[in-house]
């Protein structure tokens, strides 16, 4: 085989380019933000001036700045790319249409295909960051049609996660922030009992949905869930065996 070398690329191997907020944080393993969070390695790009308020307050103008990471992501020779807040679904369809590889910048994107495995009288339970930012037409970008499924839940009045991923403190108690993902989940589920399965929508969560699962017995999908499945399309394993 001749490998060819792709003008500007510095390094090789990285399949998942992931666009990251402009923040700060102890990113635990298991976030999004963590490398050692996935089996495989990714590449990581900050969208410079893309701030957590700027994602929840579903700010259009931020979308050039991310073009641009997402393009420079792409010279480094990624697959695919997504991001690091569900909240980018807002720039989902238009960053598809002209980047020209796969992109899933939000957890979101997994709605329709839970809703499609489960029974039509179920219901999907989200958890949010912030339960009232997340609207019909957020949720219209990533194709959920179906809003009368969904069950959200919002951990926008929970101290230890508000200061941890929204006021953006610097410090992270994981142990506090797991037992109010977990009755967060356990109160979503108490208030709606054909809801079968949950979705953690920020790239923050995915350290506690061990946790969750364990108190509430259901299939919880988050953005890991989302990049290994991609991950799985794009790098495709060869397979050894016998009959």
């Amino acid at each position: 085989m001749i490998y060819h070398a792709r003008k500007g690329q510095t390094s090789s191997g990285e399949a998942i380019g992931i666009l990251l907020l402009d923040t700060s944080g102890p990113f635990i393993p298991g976030d999004v933000a963590n490398a050692t969070t996935y089996p495989f390695p990714v590449r990581f790009r900050k969208v410079t001036g893309f701030t957590v308020a700027r994602a929840l307050g579903k700010d259009p103008s931020v979308y050039d700045e991310l073009k641009a990471a997402a393009r420079e992501l792409i010279d480094q020779g990624v697959r695919a790319v997504t991001g690091d807040c569900g909240f980018m679904a807002l720039h989902q369809q238009r960053l598809a249409r002209e980047l020209g590889i796969p992109v899933f910048l939000s957890s979101l994107l997994q709605i329709p295909f839970m809703l499609s495995i489960l029974g039509e009288e179920s219901k999907v339970g989200v958890i949010t960051a912030d339960g009232r930012s997340l609207d019909e037409s957020l949720l219209a970008a990533v194709g959920v049609a179906h809003i009368d499924r969904l069950v959200i839940e919002g951990l926008e009045e929970q101290p230890h996660f508000h200061r941890f991923a929204i006021q953006e403190a610097g410090t992270l108690d994981p142990e506090r922030v797991a037992a109010e993902v977990v009755g967060a989940g356990r109160h979503l589920m108490a208030r709606d009992a054909t809801v079968k399965a949950l979705l953690l929508e920020c790239s923050l969560l995915p350290p506690y949905a061990s946790a969750l699962q364990a108190a509430v017995q259901v299939p919880v999908f988050d953005y890991i869930t989302m990049i290994n499945f991609v991950f799985s399309a794009v790098v495709k394993r060869s397979y050894d065996g016998f009959l």
